[in-house]
């Protein structure tokens, strides 16, 4: 039996066993629409430390850390900037706080995030603080929290709405957590509150509709919620694909275990054809006319985006392709997969299944006359 290969960010090509879990990863939640954030500008003494040659040296130091993916050192440079801004640079630990998050690392968040809280002056800013504590809380869980920590996760969010009434992250996230506590009523009217304030643009619009109309969803495995324009023009929105299956499919060119899948991926877009499916290639590629002239030469006829700087990749939580995740018809993640080597042709055929007898009923009735 051969192993899995893939390539990981660092363009380095590898042949080891891909270590994952049976059960797909769950993203952090992501903001939802305008959700209120901490604002840097109110700082007190910002101007002093904004122009400190020391300052901008230790932020610049910690981007390029970040971008590197060296995320422990990027979390210590940013400290050393906040240490010399005297404390006072809000947006130096909410990217600590994010980078916390990313690691696992939910005492530390808790920490950052109550940093945050203390050193919010504005209500707005505060709101948004105790919001990301409440996030760091239901991290602290993990898929099945305890009854304390739902409870201290609610307590956050109802001060963050207390605080700011508009932050619909708050409003988002307090409909998940009383979903989990048996309260779906009350998860229904905080998704209801997301959908009055969502922008019309906003990619997580969908997903509150959905979650208000069934609150259970909210606290299954989700993938995160995106809208992108694809090679051919056309718009993807990942929560508007209910009723078929979604196949996500994180590529480059320039990996050669992803090349060698290309054969596997254009039969399984050419066997599932007309199939309540839909499959998205989202490419690393840096270089976007070799990444079209690919396409074209290798007739990759289904939808293709190019994710060039990783930003939807770091939303996925991945740093190794081919990198694979499969979708249900309700949106539920149910597989991700790393390397080669995955019968994904029988894990679509069981969902596409799945997906078909949901939709027989509703068939039925509408066919029957008189209904």
């Amino acid at each position: 039996m051969s192993l899995p290969r893939y390539c990981v960010v660092a363009l380095l090509c590898l042949s080891a066993p891909a270590l994952i879990s049976q059960s797909p990863v769950a993203s952090p939640a992501a903001p939802v629409g305008t959700a209120a954030a901490p604002d840097a500008s109110a700082a007190a003494p910002a101007a002093a430390y904004l122009s400190d040659p020391a300052f901008r040296a230790a932020i610049k130091e910690a981007n390029q850390l970040t971008a590197k993916q060296e995320t422990v050192f990027a979390i210590d440079a940013y400290r050393k900037a906040n240490k010399i801004a005297a404390g006072n640079c809000i947006d130096c630990l909410g990217r600590i706080f994010e980078l916390q998050l990313g690691l696992k690392d939910t005492k530390g968040a808790i920490k950052t995030a109550n940093e945050l809280v203390a050193k919010s002056s504005r209500a707005v800013d505060k709101s948004a603080a105790e919001g990301m504590l409440a996030r760091a809380l239901l991290h602290q869980g993990g898929d099945k929290p305890k009854p304390q920590q739902l409870e201290a996760t609610d307590q956050a969010l109802k001060a963050a709405l207390a605080d700011y009434p508009r932050n619909i992250s708050a409003h988002f996230l307090e409909g998940e957590v009383l979903a989990r506590m048996g309260d779906m009523d009350g998860a229904r009217k905080q998704f209801q509150t997301c959908v009055e304030f969502c922008s019309p643009t906003d990619p997580y619009l969908t997903r509150a509709k959905h979650f208000a109309a069934n609150p259970a969803l909210s606290y299954a495995k989700m993938a995160p919620a995106f809208t992108v324009t694809a090679l051919d023009g056309s718009k993807f929105t990942l929560d508007e694909m209910g009723g078929r299956v979604v196949l996500i499919d994180f590529w480059a060119t320039w990996c050669g275990p992803c090349v060698e899948e290309l054969p596997h991926m254009k039969q399984l877009a050419k066997d599932f054809a007309g199939q309540p499916l839909v499959i998205i290639s989202i490419s690393w590629d840096s270089d976007e006319n070799k990444w079209k002239q690919f396409i074209q030469k290798n007739e990759m006829i289904w939808p293709q985006y190019r994710d060039a700087d990783h930003k939807l990749a770091e939303r996925f939580g991945i740093n190794a392709i081919p990198h694979y995740f499969t979708i249900d018809s309700d949106g539920v993640l149910t597989a991700e997969m790393i390397g080669t080597g995955y019968d994904v042709e029988r894990r679509l055929k069981k969902l596409i299944a799945q997906t078909k007898e949901k939709q027989a009923p509703a068939e039925t009735a509408s066919a029957t006359p008189g209904s």
